[in-house]
């Protein structure tokens, strides 16, 4: 339990015997202590950066997007592979029926069989085929999957960004709520304080009875939004567990502040950050390699309709042998070298088909391009107007807790003094409870919009 609930939930009871502990006290302390009952589990402290960096160890996004490269990998391998010579080798056993044997008689009373009943016949052969020439189709699907598969390397980046950023979002969202329930805790224990004062006031009769009543009310809003900001942090630090793959019912306990200082980008110049956000920005760069990918493709397609050349050959090893003549039934060798030429020119349209399906794939990257770079322009512009809007009102809301505590400070001495009434203690104090949540959100919100722009300009 927190040092303010700890204090507001003594105050309860240390008072009981001036004021009766009602079924709201009792419902306020339960909600505190039901809080605090997490701080006895254990719990993992966690920096900013310690989240991000568990998030890429435990993200199965980023295991799914590596194994897809690995298989990238190994397909433009095995194009790579493909301008080698293949190396097979084969045996086989075929059963025939018997055939009468056909033969020659010769001058010296023998004869010449030259087919003779052979039912039993084995084939071995050990062969290669080798493209030797493929008028640059070979070399153009190379150039295309070692495109792809670092295409999908650069994936892998566009993913850190973005599982980085919904980490810093859930990161400063579970914050922002940590300190909405430390806001609230101290209210809580400001207004049960003056609560207390106000009914020993009503109990001598110096106070009317809605005096109580208006501070009763407002126990019970702050309440609810206790109970609000609460269940808000324990949404926040689930999805964080989601996200840095911590188990179910961990208790993360935040170590940054929303107080840290924020490091301002070196430039302000918007031409020059839109100018490193195109060339940093991860999905950009997949976008281009598969550009390079696709127009590589184009170009295999277009050897579609030219010459390729390839050689073959191999070694039989059979019994009977069939290439050698007469058959006969003993184990015999031969071999055979060959050059093979095959064009392609004319297949009624397919390539002129494929061609132009491979051109349109071309033209819708270049657009897609061209969109994104219309958007990280724009983005660039909304962020950096962002940041310096998030730093205003973050500036503006400091000063108005500043107005507001001197305010609560100046009606509670005129309240001690008699020249000011509980109502007036009632505003001060809802305003500056306003204002430090007010200030809670200011803080987050510039967090956001920092972590957005360094997502725009492709810092990490």
């Amino acid at each position: 339990m927190s040092r303010f609930a700890l204090v507001f939930f003594a105050a309860l009871v240390s008072n009981s015997a001036l004021a009766p502990f009602d079924a709201q006290d009792a419902a306020f302390a339960g909600v505190l202590l039901a809080q605090g009952g997490q701080d006895r589990q254990a719990v993992v402290r966690l920096t900013l950066a310690d989240a991000i960096n568990r998030g890429f160890e435990n993200s199965h996004r980023l295991a799914e997007i590596r194994a897809r490269e690995e298989g990238a990998r190994a397909a433009a391998k095995t194009v790579e592979l493909s301008r080698l010579p293949i190396v097979s080798a084969s045996a086989g056993y075929t059963r025939t029926n018997h055939v009468q044997e056909f033969f020659v008689p010769q001058p010296n009373g023998n004869r010449l069989v030259v087919y003779p009943d052979i039912p039993d016949n084995i084939v071995t052969r050990v062969g290669f085929q080798w493209p030797i020439f493929t008028s640059g189709r070979a070399d153009a699907l190379e150039r295309a999957a070692a495109a792809e598969a670092s295409a999908v390397a650069s994936e892998i980046e566009t993913a850190r960004a973005d599982l980085r950023f919904e980490i810093i979002r859930a990161y400063w969202a579970a914050v922002t709520a940590r300190e909405t329930v430390r806001v609230l805790e101290e209210s809580a224990a400001r207004v049960q304080a003056q609560l207390t004062d106000a009914r020993q006031r009503f109990q001598v009769g110096l106070i009317p009875p809605n005096e109580v009543s208006s501070l009763e009310a407002q126990r019970s809003r702050e309440q609810a939004q206790f109970i609000e900001a609460r269940n808000l942090l324990q949404a926040a630090q689930i999805d964080l567990q989601r996200l840095i793959g911590a188990e179910r019912g961990t208790v993360i306990e935040l170590s940054d502040s929303l107080d840290r200082q924020y490091l301002t980008p070196k430039t302000t110049d918007v031409s020059a950050l839109i100018a490193s956000a195109m060339e940093s920005r991860p999905e950009r760069q997949t976008l281009s390699l598969r550009l390079g990918g696709l127009e590589a493709r184009q170009q295999a397609v277009q050897a579609n309709n030219k010459p390729s050349i390839s050689a073959a050959g191999g070694v039989d090893y059979a019994n009977p042998n069939p290439r050698i003549f007469p058959r006969k039934g003993e184990w015999q060798g031969s071999w055979e070298v060959g050059v093979n030429v095959n064009w392609n020119f004319f297949d009624f349209g397919r390539t002129k088909s494929q061609l132009a399906e491979a051109a349109a794939a071309v033209t819708a990257t270049r657009a897609r391009i061209a969109e994104l770079d219309s958007v990280i322009s724009a983005d660039v512009e909304q962020r950096l107007l962002d940041v310096e809007s998030s730093e205003a009102v973050a500036r503006a809301t400091a000063d108005a807790i500043k107005s507001a505590a001197e305010a609560r400070r100046i009606v509670a001495d005129r309240f001690a003094a008699g020249v000011a009434t509980s109502t007036d203690v009632l505003v001060a104090q809802v305003a500056l409870l306003e204002s430090e949540l007010a200030r809670t959100r200011a803080l987050a919100s510039q967090r956001l919009a920092e972590a957005r722009l360094e997502r725009t300009v492709g810092k990490w």
